[in-house]
């Protein structure tokens, strides 16, 4: 109410108004009034408008700034000398004009602070006197003691009004600042917050959505306000329509719930939150919040944490196997071995028994796997860089007899070490045999791709769990793709697609990776198939980038 501009603008229109009124009244009192005394009514008009538009002038050109000082106390000066020369014309210390001083010090208690209003209230009483007792000679009697006591009271109390007004005012640009702080901070939080936000008005109108919902949704979430919960999210995720409907007109909200959203032609979980607020209890005052999240990355982890717990039974289970079957395996091939060799043995009993010890070292070789998949742990522990593993196993993989003609393979790695704790072994091992796959699955004249990069913090996948960056592996083919229907198989123990194979090398991949606290994931369509093996960074190369 009581900001400097407004008060600014009412003086100028009471400034105007008193050089009006000034000169008016020297040409109604132009019989009796001396010609001097009409030209200075005549000037302190022309000032005043001046001085006036000076003003405006300066205040529109410093809009969106703080006044200056200066410029605030310039005003009431101007104001006093104006009011003075109204009382001189007008008759001096007997002048109606007189009780303006008070105006110009209660307009100046709001410009100015406690000490700058003394100082015009004391510069308003020597201009009085000035005018009264040494320019007219008048005499000092009581109705000037009167009213220069008035003059004086009435400076002190616009002063303590000027104090408490600033004070009122300083504490009301506090809260302000405070509650802009705060919806700047909310909306800065509800912009870059990964979460969807979504809320609806009692009629089902959309009233707000933040940034999130709208990547999450498909939409632009400016342009979708005011439309109706149907027609913005009916096609896409009805179960969230549906949680919000029941929330605003039901008072029935939900927590950890899940549904799933559909856009371009992707469809994904979300875990959903609703909550109502309600405007004293009126119907028309009802709103409803969603708050919801892409959980497809945790549904992800999830399946690979039982994986890797399948994994574990699995290896136990054929570590047990293997070792009550390769000994008695070996003591019958030995014995089916001297048999055949026995002179008495027959032509047939010596092909029959060569059968039997070729089929014999192909159970042990499988026993052997059985083995090597039940053993597969990290037994060391030291700075590995992944992209020396890369590059030697991009090697090994091109220079492999499953190779097909023209199938170009080539390694993508920063010269730059990029260190994980491990085992180099087994990481290199776990390398070739991704590799080894996409080589086997590229056509002829096909591409294999090799690449490895740094992840920073803020690009690991949500759930994944990492104290630092992490480092990626990507092996990417242009093959046919991996069938919809065993893709969530191609890491399951003795499960494979290929003539003669055991079903063991992506078990081993996933149980090698694992053992370094890392992930591995596969992506296929019918344009190829893109393997990422996620591993955490090593305590060094974390604190080199500290």
């Amino acid at each position: 109410m009581f900001e400097p501009r407004r008060v600014l603008r009412w003086i100028y229109v009471g400034r105007l108004c008193l050089a009006a009124a000034i000169y008016v009244a020297a040409v109604v009192a132009w019989q009796q009034t001396d010609a001097r005394l009409i030209l200075a009514a005549s000037l302190a008009l022309v000032v005043a408008v001046a001085f006036t538009a000076a003003s405006g002038w300066y205040q529109f050109a410093h809009r969106g700034t703080r006044l200056g000082a200066g410029f605030r106390y310039v005003q009431p000066v101007f104001d006093l000398v104006l009011v003075t020369a109204a009382v001189h014309v007008t008759g001096g210390a007997s002048s109606q004009f007189a009780a303006l001083y008070i105006l110009v010090m209660v307009a100046a208690s709001l410009l100015l602070p406690v000490r700058g209003t003394l100082l015009i209230a004391m510069l308003g009483i020597l201009l009085y006197v000035a005018d009264g007792v040494l320019i007219r000679w008048a005499p000092v009697n009581m109705t000037l003691a009167l009213q220069l006591a008035v003059f004086a009271v009435v400076a002190f109390a616009t002063a303590y009004l000027s104090a408490r007004l600033q004070e009122a005012g300083m504490t009301r640009e506090e809260l302000e600042a405070e509650l802009a702080r705060t919806r700047l901070q909310a909306d800065d939080i509800l912009r870059t917050i990964r979460s969807g936000i979504i809320t609806v008005d009692a009629r089902g109108r959309l009233l707000f959505a933040n940034p999130a919902a709208g990547m999450l949704l498909g939409f632009d979430a400016d342009a979708m306000l005011g439309r109706e919960l149907a027609d913005v999210l009916g096609a896409t995720a009805p179960d969230l329509a549906n949680a919000l409907d029941r929330a605003v007109r039901f008072r029935v909200g939900v927590a950890r719930d899940e549904a799933v959203i559909t856009v371009g032609g992707r469809t994904f979980p979300i875990g959903l939150t609703t909550t109502t607020i309600g405007a004293d209890g009126a119907p028309d005052g009802m709103s409803a919040t969603a708050i919801f999240q892409d959980i497809s990355g945790n549904k992800h982890l999830e399946e690979l944490r039982l994986r890797a717990q399948r994994l574990e039974a699995v290896a136990e289970l054929s570590a047990a196997l293997a070792h009550e079957i390769k000994n008695p395996l070996a003591s019958i091939r030995s014995a089916v071995e001297q048999l055949a060799r026995a002179p008495r043995a027959t032509a047939d009993e010596r092909t029959l028994g060569a059968l039997i010890v070729r089929e014999s070292d192909r159970l042990s070789r499988l026993l052997s796997e059985f083995l090597d998949f039940a053993r597969v742990r990290a037994t060391r522990d030291q700075p590995v860089d992944v992209s020396a593993i890369a590059r030697a196993a991009t090697s090994l993989a091109a220079a492999h007899p499953d190779c097909k003609r023209g199938v170009r393979v080539r390694c993508i790695a920063p010269h730059t070490p990029l260190l994980v704790e491990g085992d180099e072994d087994l990481l290199h091992r776990a390398v070739f045999n991704i590799a080894l796959n996409a080589v086997q699955a590229s056509p002829e004249m096909g591409e294999v791709s090799v690449e490895v990069s740094a992840v920073p913090v803020e690009q690991i996948p949500q759930g994944v769990r990492f104290t630092g960056g992490a480092v990626a592996l990507r092996v990417y083919d242009h093959g046919p793709g991996i069938p919809a229907e065993i893709r969530d198989r191609v890491f399951d123990p003795f499960f494979t697609t290929k003539a003669g194979g055991t079903g063991l090398g992506l078990p081993i991949v996933h149980r090698a990776i694992e053992a370094h606290r890392g992930f591995v994931f596969v992506d296929s369509s019918a344009h190829g198939t893109r393997f990422t093996v996620l591993l955490p960074c090593s305590r060094a190369a974390l604190a080199e980038a500290v």
